[in-house]
């Protein structure tokens, strides 16, 4: 207090202006994503995709591979809802059990991307005597079209589920390696990471514990795009015979044996290329939205 028995200028304005409270980093990016538009629309979209096949044992109580030879060709409507195929399965059966099988493809091969492809990428990017052999494998592997590569490697191995996943990892996982390398070789020549390399930090401590949490943003975005990619290429090496075993119900099998019927029973085609289509547009939005959010120099621009 002053001679005038006024209080200092310094203390009005502390007592009338309280410090603002901090908010974690996280729940900053969290308002902002559920501001965007693109993300709010795609989460909605792949989330009625990913609700249909967490309850696909609930919402369906008809077998999708039960036969009924005389209820075949039936149009949507009635007792059967999205019609039925020319074998006379329930065609909302089939898509709902095929939605199941397209999510858990997706998840397992973001799985072996986020495992390998960071492992693989974070080597190649840290350790310099490294990197000219795992990169060129890596272009190796890219150097073919990915539904080729695909389509090769699960006619070697044969079709089925666990192949398609392999053969989808092979085909993502050098992709997913080549953004993180980028990010960490960056990173890498950060100052905070020099500190800790001189003050005596390990080479997997400084990975684990600086480098890789601040290369998650673009392989996060790369994942949302890659589980995308593997849903649409599942439903092509399914469709081309190179799935799932017939008759399980994937949305490329159900594809292939609606194309002979396209002019007489055009839904069951075009019922499990609409759901496709969503799944994939939702995904697409979501990694949109995870790029604007997530990316700074995309944030600066804004």
């Amino acid at each position: 207090m002053s001679e005038t028995g006024a209080l200092p200028l310094e203390a009005i304005q502390s007592e009338a202006e309280p410090e603002p409270k901090r908010v974690h980093p996280f729940w900053m990016t969290l308002r902002r994503l559920f501001r965007h538009r693109l993300f709010v629309t795609g989460l909605i979209l792949f989330g009625i995709i990913a609700f249909m096949a967490a309850a696909a044992p609930w919402i369906t109580d008809i077998n999708p591979n039960r036969l009924s030879m005389r209820n075949k060709f039936l149009p949507p409507g009635g007792d059967f809802v999205l019609g039925t195929d020319n074998f006379g399965r329930s065609l909302w059966s089939r898509v709902v059990w095929g939605a199941r099988l397209s999510v858990i493809i997706g998840v397992s091969v973001v799985a072996l991307n986020a495992v390998f492809g960071t492992l693989i990428g974070a080597l190649a990017g840290y350790f310099r005597r490294l990197d000219n052999v795992l990169m060129r494998i890596n272009d190796a592997l890219m150097a073919f079209p990915a539904i080729l590569l695909a389509i090769g490697v699960t006619a070697m191995l044969g079709p089925s589920t666990a192949n398609v996943i392999i053969a989808l990892g092979i085909v993502y996982v050098p992709r997913t390696a080549r953004i993180v390398r980028a990010s960490v070789i960056v990173l890498r020549e950060m100052e905070y990471v020099q500190a800790a390399v001189a003050a005596g930090a390990g080479h997997w401590r400084i990975l684990r514990r600086h480098i890789l949490p601040n290369a998650m943003a673009p392989m996060i975005v790369q994942l949302s795009f890659l589980f995308a990619y593997a849903v649409l290429s599942e439903a092509t090496l399914s469709f081309l015979g190179l799935g799932a075993v017939p008759p399980t119900p994937t949305w490329g099998n159900i594809m292939a044996e609606g194309r002979d019927f396209m002019r007489d029973a055009p839904w069951i085609i075009a019922i499990p290329g609409v759901t496709l289509m969503i799944t994939v547009l939702g995904l697409n939005m979501l990694g949109d939205g995870l790029r604007d959010v997530l990316d700074p120099r995309l944030r600066i621009q804004q």
